[in-house]
């Protein structure tokens, strides 16, 4: 399937002013794309789009007036919903507020700017929409009920897009991301049950597989790929299957979690 070339292209990234956000601005930047960065956080975004020659903007995605105010007369070729918050904690110790904006910011996000860019992308017949999910969406994360529900939400959400898309004949692409844990200090503290089998992933490696992604134009994007082997195991029994999942770090505990909230 034909992807989009970074070069020429506006590309959006939500939560761009750090961690992978920042990342994949920078690279999609050096690829030729014209970067928009979106950020609660102005000075962070105001770093990001200067350190990459692009514009920035201060957008609550949760917020749809804001985000829909944000995008008008914005022509978009690929969105990049980055956004993310992790709550870390056990579901009867997250707080009611904890858990919903959980929710607003890893799945309803997406609505929100999707329903505000896609016009565009549909009138010129032209686009991608591109959702940073997570390992945690493809099978259930000890101790991140609401972070793990929220994920799985954000890639039933661009399946049923892309399905939406196909249904309208439309070329406006998507692309779920589902990586396993990335070095950006999200995850920080987090120890697992045995020593990891596979690698924690660098923000430049993962972005550079995103953009890759997006050029050849995939619709998935597990990374890193052995991890796609893993929802098809809960064919084991139980107790077989749970090794698994303490092997590669799934079941882990957030004791000594200090990440972003």
């Amino acid at each position: 399937m034909k992807g989009l070339y970074l070069a020429g292209s506006t590309v959006l990234v939500t939560g761009g002013g750090s961690g992978l956000g920042r990342e994949l601005c920078t690279q999609a930047s050096a690829r030729g794309a014209k970067v928009i960065v979106w950020d609660r956080d102005p000075e962070a975004a105001r770093q990001t789009a200067e350190s990459c020659g692009g514009s920035w903007a201060q957008v609550d995605v949760t917020d749809a007036d804001a985000v829909s105010a944000a995008a008008t007369e914005l022509s978009v070729d690929i969105l990049i919903n980055n956004a993310g918050v992790v709550t870390g904690k056990p579901l009867l110790e997250a707080s009611e507020n904890q858990i919903r904006r959980t929710f607003e910011v890893n799945t309803l996000a997406g609505f929100w700017t999707s329903r505000a860019l896609l016009p565009g992308m549909l009138t010129r017949d032209r686009g991608m929409i591109v959702t940073i999910a997570s390992a945690a969406g493809l099978v259930g994360v000890a101790k991140q009920t609401d972070y793990s529900a929220s994920k799985w939400g954000a890639v039933g959400f661009t399946e049923s897009l892309r399905a939406e898309l196909r249904s309208q004949g439309s070329r406006v692409r998507t692309l779920v991301v589902a990586p396993y844990y990335i070095s950006t200090g999200m995850f920080e503290g987090v120890t697992t049950r045995f020593p990891l089998l596979l690698p924690i992933m660098e923000p430049a490696a993962v972005a550079r597989k995103v953009l890759n992604a997006i050029e050849s134009g995939r619709q998935q994007l597990v990374l890193p790929p052995m991890v796609r082997l893993v929802p098809p195991l809960r064919i084991l029994p139980p107790v077989a299957f749970d090794l698994v999942l303490d092997l590669v770090g799934i079941n882990h505990t957030m004791d000594g979690f200090i990440g972003r909230r």
